[in-house]
């Protein structure tokens, strides 16, 4: 080695020389003539006299003996890696085979180029001629851009090379590569070997291989990051009638479930639902719980679950038959699609990137649109939870058909109920009992903390009166009520308010609101309002790309009301409605004000929409009731006990106000007949109660839809026709 340099140096100078007369020669060609450089003759590279040519056979004698050197080298260096190479596909090929292709060929399957690796640049090829011996064969083949080394040739003799091939350096580092275990598939839809991952550090390279026709490669297969390994999952053949999959999933067996599904199979008649709930009941409606049922003739109303109407009609509370709807086992089966309930199962935990949930028994239901409908649990005085045993078995937390059958059957064996609460369903309840006390002997007491009977709803002069009214009923009202501490003493439970007074009772109702479910928040990574509770979802009832809520649940944006949530049957119909439209592509906005009612018995009801809240400021205006001003009047007109189902909006634009001047507005000394009540935010209607006024919920809707400021709402009141005989 010592010895070359020692000769380069000595002829440097010489080279120079030489190649500095070739420039300047090529140089004056072009521009003398302006066409192609023609051969420069040979330079006498000698440091002697002229004449002289010994020192020129030294030269090329030197430069030959530094080519032959160079291209030992080159040759011993391509031998090793050869050999290396060979090593490393043996290796390979007696590893462990899997799939019952193990036996064929190793077969180096290539990654795809991605965007964000480099290309590789290809050696510039010099044009020194080197020599090779005849013991290095050469192998002729059609081969593209540059030559692939024998040992690779070899190894693909099933598969012709022709779009690219590569350099023997540079499939050596790429075998040393991870490569993506991606499975490709062959005509026969069987796996290859995966290729082996390499402990040394990875070179970024890029290969393009050429897959032959005959063996398409999936898409799927085509990744270039490795999958990660799936988990086993127990098969749903195990939990018997679980179906491993549908396109629309329910969760939550209550009347939004049941609204949304009946809306998807209108807009998509072959659509198949799946509606998964805790219960075991199929979907009912939760109203006549604390309204017509306590107030049947029939003393099994409970068992059987039918009741009659104000307007004297007999219906049951299920909304469908079971005939109606399709077994879960079936659904994916049947023709044209439908709605499948399963009962008694609760969905655990929500995969959102998986699509799929799990069910408290372990199965998991994979999806491609999910409704959340869970709906709320009632809540519970916490002095009452911290009471213990004796005091928590003898309340009520008034919800379910289970509860309506052990409150009714509690009212036969006690002396003495107790009702805490004063909303809709306290004061609805403690009316329907207060019916049967005499019969029964019992006692029928209700307490709250407001001033009246739904004092957090109603105006107080209307509060006052409905408390009135209920206690006309037979009920013990007692106001002003803040329970302090509730125990268990002598076969009685004692209430101790803070004061100071105490009553006994056998038995508690607590009706003090709802809890939202949001138990599936957590896994699925939904947000929950932290001032109104339940699950975050925009105008059109999505919390996510493809999962929506509606219901109780729901804490939805009101174009016109802002963010809000509801707890009423008429809420659940409307964004159950909405929401299953949304679901099969409508894209609505919620704008469709729902609305709810109570009633205290057949003779008093109320109807509201929008904000109603007593701290807003209120205007009322009354005029004397008739005698078909009653729910029981109301109903028998449109034909329905839930008289939300009879509502369309359209006879909104039909109804126009009184064309006769109307008689001046008889208001008695507390005898509110029929009104209306508007409550006002900005000097803007956001709400309105409908007293004893039916069937006139439509207009009430346009109004909070319009959002206008009105100077004289005596005027607007006209548009009701409350004066009408």
């Amino acid at each position: 080695m010592f010895k070359c340099k020692t000769v380069w140096n000595k002829l440097a100078p010489l080279v120079r020389a030489s190649s500095t007369l070739c420039l300047q020669n090529a140089r004056k060609s072009v521009l003398r003539h302006g066409r192609r450089l023609e051969r420069v003759q040979k330079a006498q590279m000698s440091s002697g006299p002229a004449g002289g040519g010994g020192e020129n056979t030294l030269y090329y004698v030197l430069v030959g003996a530094t080519c032959l050197g160079t291209g030992v080298y080159a040759y011993h260096t391509v031998s090793g890696d050869k050999e290396r190479y060979n090593e490393r596909m043996i290796d390979i090929a007696n590893r462990p085979k899997q799939g019952p292709q193990a036996a064929e060929a190793v077969k180096p399957v290539a990654e795809e180029p991605t965007l964000t690796e480099p290309p590789v640049e290809e050696r510039p090829v010099t044009e020194a001629v080197v020599e090779f011996t005849e013991t290095e064969p050469v192998v002729e083949e059609p081969i593209v851009e540059a030559s692939i080394p024998e040992p690779i040739v070899e190894t693909l003799v099933t598969e012709p090379v022709v779009e690219a091939s590569v350099p023997e350096s540079i499939i050596e580092v790429s075998v040393t590569e991870p490569v993506a275990e991606a499975p490709v598939v062959t005509q026969s839809e069987e796996p290859l070997a995966p290729v082996v991952e390499s402990e040394t550090e990875p070179t970024p390279v890029i290969i393009a291989a050429h897959v032959p026709e005959a063996s398409p490669v999936s898409e799927s297969a085509a990744v270039s990051e490795p999958a990660p390994a799936a988990e086993p999952v127990e098969s749903n053949a195990a939990h018997s009638g679980v179906p491993e999959h549908a396109h629309y999933l329910l969760i939550g067996g209550g009347t939004a479930s049941f609204a949304a599904a009946r809306s998807i199979r209108a807009r998509d008649p072959g659509a198949r639902v799946l509606i998964v709930t805790e219960a075991s009941e199929l979907p009912y409606m939760r109203p006549p719980l604390s309204k017509e049922l306590w107030f049947s003739d029939d003393p099994k109303a409970t068992e059987t679950l039918h009741f009659k109407q104000w307007n004297g009609k007999e219906r049951s509370i299920y909304f469908q038959p079971p005939s109606f709807y399709v077994s879960p086992v079936d659904l994916a089966k049947v023709e044209n699609g439908g709605v499948a309930v399963l009962t008694g199962r609760k969905v655990v935990h929500m995969d959102v990137r998986g699509n799929k949930v799990k069910l408290s028994d372990g199965a998991e239901i994979s999806y491609e649109k999910c409704l959340i409908a869970t709906g709320g649990v009632p809540r519970n005085l916490q002095v009452i939870d911290r009471a213990g045993e004796e005091v928590t078995k003898r309340t009520t937390l008034f919800r379910k058909i289970e509860d309506l059958r052990s409150l009714e059957k509690i009212s036969r064996e006690v002396k003495s109920i107790t009702i805490i609460g004063g909303g809709f369903l306290g004061s609805e309840l403690a009316c329907a009992l207060g019916r049967r006390s005499t019969d029964l002997g019992l006692e029928v007491i209700q307490m709250f903390p407001e001033k009246g009977n739904m004092g957090k709803v109603l105006p107080e002069y209307l509060s006052n009166w409905t408390t009135e009214k209920v206690r006309k009923e037979g009920v013990n009202i007692i106001m002003d009520a803040v329970v302090k501490n509730v125990s268990y003493k002598n076969d009685k439970l004692e209430i101790k308010l803070k004061d100071g007074r105490l009553i006994k009772t056998d038995h508690i109702v607590a009706a003090v609101g709802l809890e939202p479910s949001v138990e599936l928040a957590k896994s699925a990574g939904l947000e929950v309002d932290s001032d109104f509770g339940g699950y975050r979802v925009n105008a059109e009832l999505q919390a996510r790309a493809n999962i929506w809520v509606a219901g109780d649940a729901a804490c939805f944006y009101d174009i016109k009301l802002g963010r809000r949530r509801v707890e009423h049957h008429d809420h659940a119909v409307v964004s159950g409605r909405l929401a299953g439209e949304n679901m099969t592509g409508a894209s609505k906005p919620y704008w469709h004000q729902s609305m709810f009612w109570s009633d205290l018995g057949p003779d008093v009801g109320y109807e509201a929409i929008g904000i109603v809240d007593s701290s807003l400021p209120t205007v009322g205006v009354f005029a004397k009731a008739t005698a078909k001003d009653t729910p029981k009047a109301a109903t028998e007109q449109s034909g329905t006990g839930i008289r939300s189902e009879s509502e369309t909006e359209a006879v909104a634009g039909t109804l126009k106000a009184e064309t006769t001047a109307p008689p001046p507005p008889i208001q008695q000394k507390e005898d509110y007949g029929k009104g209306v009540i508007f409550y006002l935010r900005d000097n803007v209607v956001v709400g309105i109660v409908l007293w004893n006024v039916f069937n006139r919920m439509p207009i009430a809707r346009k109004i909070i839809k319009d959002g206008e400021q009105h100077a004289d709402l005596n005027e607007v009141a006209k548009l009701f026709n409350i004066h009408e005989d």
